[in-house]
C-alpha cells in the first residue's frame, strides 16, 4: 500500500506527515530521496495518483495530532487541487489541527498565478526552501527545473507574507562542503518578512 501520511517516530507524536506526489521541480544535492527510497522506515514510492479519500482513509488509521505537514518525497504544490482538498477535509472536521506546507517555493511561477492567496484561511504556514544566498548557489545546490527559479522562490516567499500567513524560509547547514551563508540567508528572509530556520543535514532527511 502507498503511503500517504506517516509519522517519523515508531511511537505517533504530535505530527503527521503527508506524501502527495513524488515529483519534484528541484533536484537538492541534498535531497534524502538522492540516497534513499524510505522515511523511517516507511517506503515513499508512490504507484499511482491518489484521491482525497485515500488520504483521508490513512489519516483515520492515526490517532489525531496537533500538526499536519505536506511534505513527502516530491513537490506537494504539484498537487495543488489535492492538497486544497485535504487541506479543507481537516479544516472541517479537526479546526484545531495546524497546517503546515513544505515546499521548494516555485508553485506561483509553475501556475502562472498567486497559490498564497488561494490557500490563505486552509494552510497555517509555509516552509520554504531559500537553500542558499545567491542565484549562483541555488542553480548549483538545488538544480531547479524552472527558469528564474532563486527569484521566484523570493516573489513566492513575499506571497505567503502578503498573504498573512507565517512564512519561514528554510536552508540546510552541513551537506558536504556548501556553506549557504546563513547570515545572508538571514538578511534575504528579514527583507522579505519571514522568518529563517537552518536545518542541520542529515541523511534520513529528518
Amino acid at each position: 500500500m502507498d503511503t500517504l501520511v506517516y509519522s517519523i517516530t515508531e511511537e505517533q507524536t504530535d505530527t503527521l506527515y503527508i506524501n502527495l506526489t513524488n515529483n519534484c521541480t528541484n533536484n537538492c544535492k541534498f535531497c534524502i530521496r538522492t540516497h534513499k527510497s524510505d522515511v523511517c522506515g516507511h517506503e515513499m514510492h508512490l504507484e499511482k495518483r491518489h484521491s482525497a479519500e485515500d488520504i483521508i482513509n490513512q489519516f483515520k488509521t492515526f490517532k489525531t495530532p496537533k500538526t499536519v505537514v505536506f511534505c513527502g518525497y516530491g513537490e506537494p504544490t504539484l498537487e495543488l487541487d489535492l492538497l486544497k482538498e485535504f487541506a479543507s477535509y481537516l479544516r472541517k472536521e479537526y479546526p484545531e489541527i495546524k497546517i503546515r506546507v513544505n515546499t521548494n517555493g516555485h508553485a506561483n511561477s509553475i501556475y502562472k498565478r498567486n497559490i498564497a492567496e488561494e490557500l490563505k484561511g486552509l494552510v497555517d504556514e509555509f516552509s520554504v526552501s531559500l537553500n542558499a544566498s545567491n542565484e549562483k548557489d541555488y542553480e548549483m545546490i538545488s538544480q531547479p527545473k524552472i527558469p528564474n527559479a532563486y527569484n521566484e522562490v523570493q516573489d513566492f516567499i513575499k506571497s505567503c507574507v502578503n498573504a498573512d500567513i507565517k512564512t519561514t524560509a528554510s536552508v540546510v547547514s552541513g551537506y558536504e562542503n556548501f556553506n549557504p551563508h546563513v547570515d545572508e540567508c538571514c538578511k534575504i528572509a528579514k527583507n522579505l518578512g519571514a522568518d529563517l530556520k537552518v536545518r542541520e543535514y542529515i541523511v534520513s532527511g529528518y
